[in-house]
């Protein structure tokens, strides 16, 4: 990465890097792809944040998504599909170091500011959770969609999905269903609501922080353009959401859902029945195994080793295919259905990785 200035980086970086003020700026510049993560943008965000980090003339460091359509998508799910179907280590390299940035942005010590502006998805999700200052304007639809493709919601969701009390965060991690801002708030993935329109005047007041700005002189000044958001859907159901997915298996969230009737309860029922029936056992075990891991990290090192079987699974390439591809949305799962799944089918997201993420962290990774 260059090194900083008020103009750092090439107008056609994938990621720009500059000095804004007292402001360190983190621009993802993929627009046409919904500024969809890639190998290098995680390393040039990586290199960024020790940057910032490091210089005292940064009171607080800034990630926004170029264009207007979101933050980002999250992983560039195109690329991992194709690096897996050619058999290299690409995949597991990018998972690898994008898993070890979230950790990053967890222990950073400066303020984190990350405006949380239309679509976050995903990878996007894991660039904006560890924040200390998380922002989502009217216009903000965050979803963790990965059983719709194959896979488990990761980047950690197993750790941040699972600190709140009740059950917002399983429905959120089962379902996939894109959540506003009220109730990103509510699942504890948010901390500010601020208008979209009022984003620019606020970056110009973070540029004028000064040096030595606390975290607290950073959350009176968001929090002096915090607005209350619109309603959000998912708060009339939380007594219900609670009770419906609070079960041990899959098979009685299914059972739970057809005994509740309703509409609420018939629309989420469909939304499960279009998952992949494996990927939505291994999610939830993968919550439940969360719910009682002491870290992080240590939440990370088991996501990051059932990766390994993701790769080697019929499914996520075949909801890739479906979703991104051929775009026909009508992946054919297998198994195709929950009674099918079986534990010789479960195991393998559940080995330990070959060559582990974090050194210190031992045995209780994986259970």
């Amino acid at each position: 990465m260059p090194s900083t200035s008020d103009h750092a980086s090439p107008d056609n970086s994938q990621t720009l890097i500059e000095r804004a003020g007292t402001l360190g700026r983190i621009r993802l510049n993929r627009p046409k792809a919904l500024n969809s993560l890639t190998l290098e943008m995680v390393r040039d965000i990586e290199a960024a944040l020790d940057e910032f980090e490091a210089d005292p003339r940064i009171a607080a460091i800034l990630v926004t998504g170029e264009g207007e359509r979101g933050l980002c998508a999250g992983g560039d799910i195109r690329a991992i599909h194709d690096g897996g179907k050619a058999g290299n280590r690409e995949p597991e390299t990018f998972w690898r170091e994008e898993y070890r940035l979230n950790a990053r942005i967890g222990r950073l010590v400066k303020p984190y500011v990350v405006f949380m502006d239309g679509i976050v998805m995903g990878g996007g999700v894991g660039l904006s959770a560890y924040g200390s200052h998380r922002i989502v304007t009217e216009r903000t639809r965050l979803a963790m969609p990965e059983t719709g493709i194959g896979f488990f919601p990761d980047i950690g969701a197993s750790w941040f999905l699972t600190r709140q009390p009740g059950e917002l965060g399983t429905y959120m991690a089962l379902t996939g269903e894109p959540l506003g801002a009220e109730d990103t708030i509510a699942v504890g993935l948010a901390d500010f609501h601020v208008p979209s329109q009022r984003l620019p005047a606020l970056v110009d007041a973070l540029r004028d922080l000064p040096t030595n700005a606390s975290s607290g002189d950073v959350s009176a000044l968001v929090g002096s353009f915090h607005e209350v958001p619109a309603p959000g859907t998912l708060k009339p159901q939380r007594a219900v959401i609670d009770r419906l997915f609070s079960d041990d298996s899959v098979e009685a969230i299914f059972e739970a859902l057809e005994r509740e009737g309703g509409a609420f309860a018939e629309k989420t029922l469909a939304v499960l029945s279009a998952k992949s029936p494996l990927s939505l056992k291994v999610t939830l075990r993968l919550l439940h195994l969360g719910r009682r891991t002491p870290s992080l990290e240590a939440c990370l090192e088991r996501e990051f080793a059932a990766t390994v079987a993701v790769l080697a699974s019929h499914d996520f390439y075949e909801g890739v295919r479906a979703a991104v591809i051929d775009k026909d949305r009508n992946p054919q799962w297998r198994p195709a259905r929950l009674a099918e799944v079986t534990e010789a089918d479960i195991a393998p997201y559940f080995r330990p990785a070959a060559e582990p993420l974090f050194s210190n962290i031992k045995g209780e990774a994986i259970e």
